[in-house]
């Protein structure tokens, strides 16, 4: 439920960012309640898209012209293939919670995921994206497959690309400041990625040393004002949103792009085969089980995530190659 709620907050808030440009503009209150008449999804589409859809809107509180408005705007996504999985106008226009946040899922991935980090996986032979739902792999080498089945089963692999594409590049652009970003989950949760990356964009703007003494809440608040204010990038989550032990994976990917649309220079090499994985360099850690008032911080520097120690100051793991230990306040 919690998740599904952060979810709801992070789409409608991207959801309204886009329809701020239409106009008149719009504005989305209730997102389960609002896509109902298929009003607001013809907008959005309208506005991410660049094609005229809302002629085709015809208001009405009979369910069976909230139907075609809703089937309209899903025949336009297949028509741009966006491959929609179990969703159906009925299920939208009755607010079925998780396949409207599956929708929009699919629509964020789809426009953003695929802008940003598309045009940059130079080496990539795939043209196309779209969205599948998680799930193994189809063989899309077999001769007898048609040509439309092996477009949708490409589809559902540049999806997972374009979300390794995107986790490559803060990947690159974070462990320079000592921070590790294995996922788009957990990695996230003492908000020194965030910050990282904000780095990266502006040296000028975060401290990483000042950050490592202070708690995940209020680096995560810094890291979402200063995006925010300084940046020019909308604030789509809030710290309660990362504080919690399994963060929304697709919340933050919607959250994380935007950085892209404001970064100075993006480099091509950022985004070569994001299938390669690469060494953690180092990581920023607390050290455990002392009284608060002593404790400190290190950084551990390793060569992969298999070979990681924590460090207390009564007694330590077998010494990795290289530990800077940074005592508090120093």
């Amino acid at each position: 439920v919690e998740r599904e709620n952060v979810q709801k907050r992070t789409f409608t808030r991207w959801i309204n960012l886009h329809l701020g440009k239409y106009k008149p503009p719009l504005k989305v209150k209730d997102l389960f309640v609002d896509i109902q008449d298929g009003k607001i999804l013809m907008a959005l589409l309208e506005v991410l898209s660049g094609q005229k859809l809302m002629h085709e809107y015809k208001s009405s509180t009979h369910r069976i012209f909230r139907l075609n408005n809703i089937a309209k705007a899903l025949k336009f996504l297949e028509d741009s293939n966006v491959k929609l999985v179990s969703i159906d106008a009925a299920e939208i226009a009755d607010g079925n919670s998780s396949l409207v946040l599956g929708l929009i899922w699919n629509i964020i991935l789809f426009f953003q995921i695929k802008e940003l980090t598309g045009n940059l996986n130079r080496n990539s032979s795939s043209s196309s994206l779209s969205s599948g739902p998680s799930g193994p792999e189809s063989d899309t080498s077999h001769p007898s497959t048609p040509n439309v089945e092996r477009n949708m089963s490409v589809t559902v692999k540049d999806q997972r690309k374009a979300i390794r594409a995107l986790l490559t590049w803060v990947q690159r652009k974070t462990r320079k400041y000592g921070v590790a970003v294995q996922d788009f989950a957990s990695s996230w949760r003492s908000g020194l990625a965030f910050l990282a990356v904000i780095k990266a964009i502006d040296s000028t703007l975060v401290d990483m040393k000042q950050a490592l003494e202070k708690s995940a809440r209020e680096n995560l608040e810094d890291a979402f004002s200063i995006a925010q204010n300084k940046l020019g990038v909308p604030r789509l989550l809030e710290p309660e949103d990362i504080m919690v032990e399994s963060p929304d994976e697709q919340s933050i990917v919607t959250y994380v792009a935007q950085f892209l649309e404001h970064f100075p220079e993006l480099e091509g090499e950022d985004f070569t085969d994001p299938d390669k994985e690469f060494p953690i360099e180092s990581t920023y850690v607390r050290i455990k089980d002392t009284p608060s008032e002593q404790e400190g911080k290190i950084l551990i520097l390793s060569e992969s995530e298999d070979n990681m120690y924590t460090v207390n100051h009564e007694r330590s793991h077998p010494a990795p190659p290289k530990v800077h230990i940074h005592d508090t306040p120093e």
